[in-house]
């Protein structure tokens, strides 16, 4: 059976304090803020509570939270759970819902009153919309309205089976689908997220929009390997692809070639390149002093391993990495200009890319600093709003990056901080060969990046 309305359930049903409360969500309602957290009892006894605040500031005078009493309770006899709300504002008309529940039952969404926070509706019953899951949660795009929730077990740290999937539909009140065509309410969802690196269990999706269209999402996993195996809260950006929402990855140090969506030309150091390999002379093989393999021209030189004394020379060894040390002779020693042009695997076209540990960060990253691969040479803002190359890396906020990976996979580079300036600007591709900075445009690609393994 499903409850709908009658008396306030008992206390043991929804003790309130202590250790008895968790899963808290919320979100801001005209000049309130509603917090709903779970109270359960002897499961599947439980309810969903409510705090109605005016601030989430502690230091403020105004800072307290009011007791508004249960929104949803299960008696322990219907199929339901009522446990982790997800609330959630639909931005095509403005009306709240809640959806709440657990593997005791069903995934299940009322309506509230944006007034007051409480059911809108209190003797319609709720609306099924999952089952099998947990830690529900709703978001919205383009037409569709998403529905993740948690999978698995939880609480047994690197024994947890928790994964996050989900479903989709036209209407608030469903069926969500999974990208089968199978109903959330036939066991479907699509997978999401699962364990993967040294990350068991993630559950419990949060949205978290950064603005300008950036979207990450929060979640927590199980157990982190390298941490002993406690859970942790993690931060990572959220992608799209064919109409569903993907787990990107934050960025990890390493050497990358920095190459503009908008041009497909590179970043690099504004000296003069040597060829990979060295320069190649019009015989055929490398002109002397360069360091080039012979046989690089138009055919190998003949040998007499073939029928009748002819055939090919063995193909030259395979060229190795150049690198700055090799070829860096000759660059100027103070300030250099950046630019972009075509990428040709050279070493001012190789940029490593390492986390700043002590510099703060943002979410779900710390800052990071971009040199030259094997130098100190850093890429930099400047005071006219241009980007440089300084000779060395000092820890200025105009060396510092902040690099959010985007909804189609690219990236956005932004500057900690910019020489007598407090815009917030992006690195862009002003034309094929130069960079600049820029306000980030979600409608442009002049801003966006690929980030790629040399």
């Amino acid at each position: 059976m499903q409850a709908v309305s009658g008396g306030r359930p008992g206390p043991d049903v929804i003790a309130r304090g202590g250790n008895n409360t968790w899963a808290p969500d919320v979100i801001r309602a005209g000049d309130k803020y509603f917090l709903y957290y779970s109270a359960p009892g002897p499961q599947p006894k439980a309810a969903i509570g409510l705090l109605v605040g005016r601030t989430l500031d502690p230091a403020s005078p105004d800072y307290k939270w009011e007791d508004a009493g249960p929104v949803v309770w299960s008696d322990g006899v219907e199929d339901s759970n009522a446990i982790d709300p997800g609330v959630f504002r639909d931005p095509a008309n403005g009306t709240l819902w809640l959806t709440y529940g657990s593997y005791f039952g069903y995934i299940r969404l009322v309506e509230l009153n944006p007034k007051t926070g409480q059911r809108l509706y209190p003797d319609r019953k709720p609306v099924n919309v999952a089952i099998n899951s947990e830690a529900s949660i709703m978001i919205f795009r383009e037409g569709w309205y998403y529905l993740l929730v948690t999978h698995g077990s939880c609480c047994a740290g690197a024994n947890s089976s928790y994964n996050i999937r989900m479903g989709r539909a036209k209407k608030v009140t469903g069926p969500f689908l999974d990208n089968m065509g199978i109903d959330m309410l036939q066991g479907g969802g699509k997978l999401f997220l699962g364990s993967g690196s040294r990350y068991v269990g993630p559950g419990h999706f949060g949205l978290l929009d950064v603005g300008d269209g950036v979207e990450k999402f929060s979640c927590h996993y199980e157990a982190d390997l390298d941490r002993g195996g406690v859970s942790v809260l993690d931060i990572r950006p959220l992608l799209w692809r064919d109409g569903w929402p993907v787990a990107g990855e934050n960025l990890k140090g390493g050497t990358y070639a920095i190459e503009s969506a908008r041009t497909g030309t590179a970043l690099e150091l504004a000296v003069q390149g040597v060829p990979v390999g060295g320069f190649r002379g019009r015989g055929g093989r490398g002109a002397p002093g360069t360091g080039g393999p012979p046989g690089g021209g138009r055919g190998g030189a003949p040998d007499a391993s073939g029928p009748g004394g002819r055939g090919t020379a063995p193909p030259p060894p395979p060229i190795p990495p150049q690198e700055a040390s090799q070829v860096s002779a000759n660059w100027p020693s103070g300030p250099v200009d950046a630019r972009m042009s075509p990428y040709m695997i050279q070493a001012q076209q190789q940029w490593t890319i390492a986390p700043v540990a002590t510099a703060g960060g943002y979410p779900g990253s710390p800052f990071f600093k971009i040199t030259i691969a094997g130098t100190d040479r850093a890429l930099a803002a400047t005071a006219d709003r241009e980007v440089a190359v300084l000779p060395a890396f000092t820890g200025a906020a105009e060396q510092l990056w902040r690099i959010d990976q985007l909804a189609d996979g690219t990236y956005r580079l932004m500057p900690k901080a910019i020489p007598n300036s407090q815009d917030p600007l992006a690195l862009s591709a002003a034309g094929s060969s130069m960079p600049t900075l820029a306000r980030f445009n979600p409608e442009s690609d002049r801003q966006r990046w690929h980030i790629r393994t040399p």
